[in-house]
């Protein structure tokens, strides 16, 4: 979701590849924290259950709250400095302008 919005800022809003790319991580970071706190808390009772069979539940439940914790840091992270590395790319080795497309078809801005 991050770069679709930045992909839409970028072409739409005329927008830099660096401003686009942080404003959609201000605009998208509390959907994305939120579904994973939802994820996250729902993982929690299998972590931190007691009873009967929880010996066997308890390492799946750690699982996917370190899975989840790990994801969202790699997810906040890592994903700008990937669109930025390819858009430098494609500044790089392929066209100077952006391609937009306006009814299924290609234009070069």
């Amino acid at each position: 979701m991050m770069i679709d919005f930045a992909l839409v800022a970028e072409r739409e809003h005329g927008k830099t590849s660096t401003e686009a790319i942080f404003e959609a991580c201000e605009l998208r970071f509390r959907p994305i924290l939120m579904t994973t706190m939802a994820a996250l808390f729902g993982a929690l009772p299998l972590a931190f259950g007691t009873g009967t069979g929880s010996e066997l539940r308890r390492p799946l439940g750690i699982t996917i709250a370190g899975g989840l914790i790990v994801s969202q840091m790699l997810t906040l992270y890592t994903t700008p400095v990937v669109y930025l590395f390819f858009d430098r790319l494609r500044l790089r080795f392929g066209s100077k302008q952006p391609v937009v497309l306006r009814h299924g078809v290609a234009e070069a801005t």
